[in-house]
């Protein structure tokens, strides 16, 4: 099992910026990265804000996801629902340089539904609709992928109307590889309700918005919000608010943590909004509340 405790990235826009992505494509709807580099075991946490599609050219992707691991070997694919936290490790050919070779293609809601509605597909038996699912690459995807690097390497100059063919030769190109993966895209939309105070409970410390619980609990961002107060006699946004801050405080109390690994750990995203908020409720900054332990410690020593 992982053990990784940093904050999630969140997908695709965070690792868009990161230095390993050699190349990106983006249109509305849809984005496309591609890294083949040489890379020593990587760990790290991801929040999904699209589906995904992973491919495995060379190397090896493990990821976790509540009490299971899912390991994509070298030509092998994934498909991940959106909204979910993932824990990830990475690691490179060891008989090629030590290198990873994998491409990511981030699908939003709008895209899927109208590839469905183009294909006129139905699910004609029942199917259980999983976040994580794992399949071989046939020879039709390889030379799908192969096909796509020489675009991705001169992205700039690619016009949106090709895109948008090699976006729907991609899902049929997957539709093709296993029609069970066809029909996680026709259920990807039908999330299962789940209680709200589980999913609240579940992703509190994540850097989740309300729409994202929204999603994760099946129900549409009203209906969350009225069941919400009616469960906490509080807005979401002002309950996790809290949580997220008593939850800094007893780290600011109990650990030697920074500030910034503090507000990460409690579920913020930005230290200088976090330190606003927190001053808001207790008076003084994070910086000076500690400031004001710690002499406390030194003078009861």
């Amino acid at each position: 099992m992982l053990n990784v405790k940093s904050l999630p990235i969140k997908m695709p826009k965070g690792i868009s910026n990161e230095p390993s992505s050699q190349s990106i494509i983006k249109m509305n709807g849809l984005t496309v990265i591609e890294s083949c580099l040489p890379t020593k075991r990587t760990m790290g946490r991801m929040f999904l804000e699209d589906h995904m599609l992973l491919f495995v050219l060379r190397g090896r992707y493990l990821l976790e996801f509540g009490n299971h691991s899912y390991l994509v070997k070298e030509q092998e694919m994934l498909l991940i629902h959106k909204s979910i936290v993932v824990s990830y490790e990475k690691f490179g050919d060891e008989r090629s340089d030590d290198l990873l070779d994998y491409m990511m293609f981030f699908l939003k809601d709008d895209l899927l539904n109208e590839f469905i509605k183009t294909t006129n597909l139905q699910s004609t038996f029942p199917y259980k609709v999983t976040p994580i699912c794992v399949y071989p690459m046939n020879e039709r995807m390889t030379g799908y992928i192969e096909s796509l690097k020489p675009i991705l390497k001169d992205s700039e100059k690619i016009q949106e109307g090709l895109i948008k063919l090699k976006l729907l030769e991609l899902l049929y190109g997957v539709a093709y590889t296993d029609e069970k993966f066809l029909y996680q895209f026709l259920h990807l939309k039908n999330i299962e309700r789940k209680s709200i105070s589980q999913v609240v409970e579940e992703n509190i410390f994540n850097p989740v918005a309300i729409d994202d619980l929204a999603y994760l609990s099946g129900r549409s961002l009203s209906t969350f919000k009225r069941e919400f107060k009616e469960i906490y006699n509080s807005t979401p946004l002002k309950w996790i608010r809290n949580r997220r801050l008593d939850k800094a405080r007893e780290l600011l109390l109990h650990t030697p943590l920074s500030i910034t690994e503090i507000c990460f750990s409690s579920g913020f995203e930005n230290p200088a909004h976090f330190s606003k908020v927190f001053k808001e409720r207790y008076g003084v900054s994070p910086s000076i509340y500690k400031q004001s332990i710690n002499k406390f410690k030194d003078v009861t020593r």
